[in-house]
């Protein structure tokens, strides 16, 4: 029966129990309150399953010297799922880990403390790079696509 409950409803009724609290409260912490516990891995997005694997990262002790590379976490998130994984990551910045994160999101790229922006086009017509900096620098670039669009939101 348990295997069948969602992390949220597990954590319910797991949450006098320290251990288990602690590894299903990481699993909350990064948006995925809504899987269930015996799911397969198999069905897991890609993005799921890299939040999974973020997930078991937090639950162990952090030394503040991981390098940690997650391309497009965000990929099938709702907008308070995504808040949730950038308050994890910038949990993990702060504590002097260093994140590289490959996205197309502009509401995980504004909060970047640097941007290197790759283009100007994608496939064949990409590969330089186009603009570094802040998200402000990378905004006032003339020839960055994603600093237009980041401009607008930075307003």
């Amino acid at each position: 029966q348990i295997l069948e409950m969602t992390v949220g409803e597990a954590f319910e009724i797991l949450k006098a129990v320290p251990t288990i609290a602690r590894k299903l409260q990481t699993l909350l912490d990064v948006g995925l309150s809504y899987i269930r516990l015996g799911q397969s891995a198999t069905t897991l997005s890609g993005g799921e399953a890299q939040r999974v694997k973020l997930a078991l990262e937090l639950s162990k002790r952090d030394t503040g010297r991981t390098l940690y590379i997650l391309d497009e976490p965000t990929t099938g998130l709702h907008f308070a799922d995504i808040e949730l994984l950038l308050k994890v990551l910038h949990q993990l910045r702060d504590a002097g880990n260093t994140i590289v994160i490959i996205e197309h999101n502009l509401d995980v790229i504004k909060t970047a403390d640097w941007l290197i922006d790759m283009g100007p086009e994608g496939g064949d017509g990409g590969g330089q790079v186009v603009a570094v900096g802040t998200p402000e620098q990378v905004a006032a670039n003339e020839a960055s696509h994603t600093g237009k669009y980041l401009a607008r939101l930075l307003g």
